[in-house]
């Protein structure tokens, strides 16, 4: 009789359009000191016409362990693919894996062991870039347990983790094929806040993100009303996961920052103005419905004040002040209250007629250190007197909700 034994781990690779980068995705799964016999592969060709297909079954053929292969229609997005890799999964964990990309050879054996050695739901192993920027700030040491709300991994959104394959079915996560972007931030978000526990292992690259000499990836960037669509959800995924206080402002600060913002940047610049108007409009009912003192409070001033004037729906202001950082022109510092406060005057800081209130420009404590002269408040009573500075910028309604 034969015993079926059950991987550790799944590695599921979505693939589209992937040669001749499949290559060496596909050998560093070989090359996995966890070794064939713990591992299986469910890969899924998403409608490539370049060969990914036929190089994906070739390498079925010849691997050491089980390697399913499943061709499809395109799909349009990495969810699609992902989704029916984790419908076929049977690890204890699942990886998934950019077909672009690749891992370091003691990746899997490493998170496996953290996993277990923990008892924790998640492992993000360190990432490095290949012609692209990785993220870095939630690496700077090797943590065996955390939560997100410990840690930066809120900044790390992608699905290239470790994942506990009991947590995803239990709570019958999968990816959301309706988003064009952001899909695997909304998954990771999820499985960060539902995990007993994450881990973090920052002393060995585990990830190779690798940026294609064609520009081309596998998610598609789409127009930037899909950027919204991706903030919306995001945002909606923590207003009902985490109740209204400190703790949901400081994940909502990374909708804010990484979704939204941008999309008043420099290329607001050059958006025309029904574009401009557009942009304000999907913007907002998030600003109304999410933007709170304590989100406001962790940003840095130019954050602040661009996201403040976006709140106001006012379109020439923020012009000025996206002209002004555009430039790479440094705000002047004002100390006050004997270097206790530091104010960054960027456009309208005081102007008359504007109507910016002066706590919009006042610099948290880690953005102030940065002036000569400022001197640490005592402590508890600057967080104090900005928190009520921020709220009078705020309907009352709003501050009523972010206080509930």
């Amino acid at each position: 009789m034969t015993v079926v034994t059950q991987p550790d781990v799944t590695v599921v690779i979505g693939a589209y359009e992937a040669m001749p980068y499949l290559v060496d995705c596909l050998a560093s799964v070989e090359a996995q000191t966890i070794g064939p016999a713990r591992m299986e592969v469910i890969a899924v060709d998403d409608g490539s016409t370049d060969g990914t297909g036929e190089h994906l079954e070739q390498f079925a053929a010849r691997a050491g362990m089980p390697v399913t292969v499943v061709r499809q229609e395109n799909s349009g997005s990495p969810s699609g693919p992902r989704n029916v890799g984790l419908g076929k999964a049977a690890g204890r964990y699942v990886f998934f894996l950019d077909a672009d990309d690749r891992l370091g050879a003691e990746a899997l054996e490493r998170m496996v062991a953290m996993a277990d050695r923990n008892g924790t739901d998640v492992v993000l192993g360190r990432v490095e870039g290949v012609n692209r920027t990785p993220p870095k700030s939630m690496f700077g040491r090797t943590l065996e347990r955390t939560d997100v709300f410990s840690s930066n991994i809120k900044f790390t959104l992608s699905a290239q983790k470790l994942f506990r394959r009991a947590l995803l079915e239990r709570h019958g996560m999968r990816f959301d094929e309706s988003l064009w972007t952001g899909e695997d931030a909304l998954f990771t978000l999820e499985a960060y806040l539902r995990a007993d526990g994450v881990s973090v292992l920052a002393d060995y690259t585990c990830y190779y993100l690798v940026g294609r000499e064609d520009g081309k990836h596998v998610t598609k960037t789409g127009g930037y009303t899909l950027r919204f669509d991706s903030a919306r959800a995001l945002m909606k995924l923590i207003a009902d996961m985490v109740p209204a206080g400190a703790r949901r402002d400081e994940l909502m600060v990374r909708p804010f920052l990484i979704t939204l913002l941008p999309q008043f940047g420099p290329r607001f610049l050059k958006d025309d103005e029904a574009v401009r108007q557009d942009k304000l409009e999907l913007a907002r009912p998030l600003m109304e419905a999410y933007w709170t003192p304590g989100v406001a409070r962790r940003l840095k001033v130019h954050e602040r004040l661009r996201l403040h004037l976006v709140a106001e729906q006012r379109t020439e202001p923020l012009l000025e002040v996206v002209e002004f950082i555009r430039s790479g022109k440094q705000a002047a510092a004002l100390l006050e209250r004997r270097g206790t406060r530091v104010y960054l005057a960027y456009p309208y800081f005081r102007s008359e007629g504007a109507g910016v209130p002066d706590a919009v420009y006042l610099a948290g404590p880690k953005e102030a250190r940065a002036f000569p002269g400022y001197r640490e408040p005592a402590a508890h009573s600057l967080p104090r007197r900005a928190l009520r500075r921020i709220r009078r910028l705020l309907p009352s309604a709003r501050i009523g909700a972010a206080a509930a």
